[in-house]
């Protein structure tokens, strides 16, 4: 089984969100292997067929110029950036030029300030599985202080 993929890390070679993978294994789309402990594994294979499958439909629906010329860049299936964060969109405002983008990552929040046409180009609305990709040469860690009243003794 050295050439099956968990299918979190299918999900992210496919470029799908884990939920997105699982339903289609759960309607039969994606084909998969169990393992002893009813985990479910997918081959590489699969995954090519996948990818063939999804850019057969790209094709397809390619209409406008500006689609296209996408298509002739090349579709992007990895990033760089290794601080990839992955949340649920909470709230999308805009306000002239720029929107706000509320990201739900676990228990925290993260905002994002993006071009109003990033928001349309990518069609992000509440609800909406994103993710958050963090470049940048500096980072800070801090620590509260503690609570005085909670000594040891």
């Amino acid at each position: 089984m050295s050439d099956r993929l968990t299918v979190r890390a299918a999900a992210d070679r496919l470029g799908v969100s884990y939920s997105t993978l699982k339903q289609w294994i759960y309607d039969g789309s994606i084909r998969t292997t169990r393992t002893r402990g009813g985990h479910h594994r997918i081959a590489q294979s699969e995954i090519e067929r996948q990818l063939v499958a999804q850019d057969r439909t790209a094709v397809s629906t390619l209409a406008s110029p500006k689609a296209a010329a996408a298509k002739e860049r090349g579709i992007l299936v990895a990033l760089s950036g290794r601080n990839q964060l992955r949340g649920v969109v909470e709230e999308v405002r805009g306000d002239g030029l720029l929107s706000q983008v509320r990201l739900r990552i676990g228990d925290q929040t993260l905002t994002a300030v993006i071009t109003r046409d990033a928001v349309s180009e990518l069609k992000l609305k509440r609800g909406d599985e994103a993710v958050a990709i963090i470049k940048s040469t500096e980072v800070m860690i801090g620590r509260t202080a503690p609570d005085r009243h909670h000594t040891r003794r």
